[in-house]
């Protein structure tokens, strides 16, 4: 081989990180725009698909690690956080996306949340929001709005819905961003970000379920879009100002909201190695002592 057939690398393309099975999504459901945004930012960080898992939990949207061409695990109800914190755990190495919807990530999957965003543990995770459960046949989801018809509230919702930026602000998430399935452009460097970030990072994207809320639901969200990397007086370092984006009224921002510097998880874990390696009492026979009777 001369030395300028072994200078050409063939780089990476979006569609290297897609398998062969055709997505069983509704027409233009919101969930394509994400699965291309995806593998776009994988080709774009020129992921090592063998170095990289996506794991899951159930609903539409949860179908998304069969879609794509690396490692993937499609686990239970709401359990996408804590295998995904597994396996960051056993493969530090390794990178790591949860991925799943509101239904899945914010119901039953709640209590995982503020664990994750308080332990800063580096993966990303990508909850797609329709706010509706799709593929159960439209109830009611946790981020549905009051005033939403669904099949399990006929005439709107008597439950305050959730907002998942305002809980990850309020758990100290390091990353926290929102992006639209519409806008794909805007959604790679979103991820792109998020997986760069050296701890916890949580990206809601939009993503309309055209079945059970209405075509209507793109436009009802691209009509209002503001993108705060556009905006000049918007420092998502100030979290005053992030939590402003989730009072908002009128319109929906979109972008990194807030982003902050916080040890991992292991980094904290490596200090600790090192504090014990350091104190000559704090031996296994010393800890055993701690439990005799």
């Amino acid at each position: 081989m001369s030395s300028t057939q072994e200078a050409v690398v063939a780089k990476a393309q979006p569609s290297d990180y897609k398998t062969d099975l055709k997505p069983v999504w509704c027409a233009g459901c919101g969930d394509f725009g994400v699965l291309n945004a995806l593998a776009q930012a994988f080709a774009g960080l020129e992921l090592t698909p063998e170095r990289t898992m996506v794991v899951s939990g159930i609903g539409c949207s949860s179908r998304i690690p069969g879609y794509l061409k690396t490692f993937g695990f499609n686990s239970v109800h709401g359990r996408a956080l804590p295998i995904a914190i597994g396996a960051k755990l056993g493969n530090p190495e390794l990178t790591i996306l949860a991925a799943g919807g509101d239904g899945d990530g914010f119901s039953i999957g709640t209590g995982h949340f503020p664990h994750a965003c308080r332990r800063n543990i580096d993966i990303t995770y990508v909850m797609m929001d329709n706010n509706i459960y799709g593929l159960t046949k439209g109830q009611l989801s946790p981020t549905s709005p009051s005033e939403m018809i669904t099949t399990t509230s006929g005439y709107g919702s008597v439950e305050t819905p959730m907002n998942p930026v305002g809980l990850a602000l309020g758990c100290e998430a390091t990353f926290v961003a929102r992006g639209f399935s519409g806008d794909i452009k805007h959604l790679v460097d979103i991820i792109v970000q998020g997986i760069r970030h050296p701890g916890f990072a949580f990206i809601q994207v939009l993503s309309p379920c055209v079945t059970f809320v209405g075509k209507e639901q793109f436009l009802t969200i691209k009509n209002q879009l503001h993108y705060l990397d556009q905006d000049p007086d918007y420092d998502n370092s100030d979290l005053c100002n992030a939590f402003r984006v989730v009072n908002e009224k009128g319109r929906i921002s979109v972008g990194v909201i807030h982003r902050s510097n916080r040890p991992s998880y292991h980094d904290k874990m490596a200090q600790l190695h090192k504090a014990v390696e350091k104190d000559p009492h704090k031996t296994l026979a010393s800890l055993m002592d701690l439990y005799r009777v």
